[in-house]
């Protein structure tokens, strides 16, 4: 009988790219994935990202700001301007990485 594949056995690949759209995860993966993603982008030297989370019920921007208010690769973040989705993404300025590449 086929069993469910193991998350950690079969990891996601997301593209590290300068937008994350969060809408096709679970509340509940959203704070690890958001984790990992800034981590990445630092080491890559990018200084700016953002987070999509829509504008539903506010469920996920919830859990992305509170995320951020602690996380310490986060320099401040806020609301992105109308053009690039408004309260609906989240804008996120990285600290530098001082790792070598």
């Amino acid at each position: 009988m086929p069993t469910k594949p193991n998350r950690e056995e079969n990891p996601v690949v997301i593209p590290i790219e300068d937008a994350l759209d969060l809408h096709a995860f679970a509340p509940q993966d959203i704070p690890a994935i958001v984790n990992d993603y800034l981590e990445e982008c630092v080491r890559r030297g990018m200084r700016e990202v953002r987070l999509i989370h829509g504008r539903g019920t506010g469920t996920q921007r919830a859990i992305v700001r509170s995320l951020l208010a602690q996380h310490p690769l986060a320099l401040d973040f806020g609301d992105a301007p109308p053009d690039r989705g408004g309260w609906g993404a989240t804008i996120v300025h990285l600290r530098e990485s001082h790792s070598a590449p």
